[in-house]
């Protein structure tokens, strides 16, 4: 009988192996004050390495939109067409309340949220996109009641 060429198995390759696929982080949020003002929690600004006190952003929404449902910030140099952070709290803000109005958000009378993602908006550029919606309300409880149960002859009035 001829010696063939064998290959060996060894214990660690038979443990099968778990593919652990890396949970994609939460994207960073802020608010609409209800005097118009974009507010970055300085968190969602740490998450996005934005230097508040040296940027500064062209402003812009969706060309032919009526109704502002997302504002593009792009990092620009300082000129006369950018807006820049201003402190406020524990975070920053942009005041936009004129805009905002003219393209019929109603930050007055509702609590509207912000999630911000990033894009390239050119080769050396990275943009940021607010995308605005309302803050849900808080669902109803509809689970079992806990606690002892009331007695049925009895009111306490």
């Amino acid at each position: 009988m001829k010696l063939k060429a064998i290959k060996f198995f060894s214990p660690e390759e038979n443990v099968p192996k778990v593919k652990t696929t890396p949970k994609a982080a939460p994207l960073p949020t802020g608010y609409i004050s209800n005097s118009g003002k974009l507010v970055f929690p300085a968190a969602a600004l740490g998450d996005l390495v934005i230097d508040q006190e040296s940027a500064n952003f062209k402003i812009g929404i969706p060309e032919g939109k009526r109704k502002i449902k997302s504002v593009y910030l792009i990092p620009a140099s300082n000129s006369d067409q950018t807006f820049s952070f201003e402190k406020s709290g524990r975070g920053h803000v942009i005041p936009l309340a004129t805009i905002l109005k003219k393209g019929g958000v109603d930050f007055e009378s509702q609590k509207l949220v912000f999630k911000i993602s990033t894009f390239d908006f050119d080769q050396a550029t990275k943009g940021y996109e607010l995308a605005i919606e309302t803050e849900a309300p808080k669902p109803v409880y509809t689970g079992k009641p806990r606690g002892r149960k009331a007695k049925a002859g009895t009111d306490s009035e």
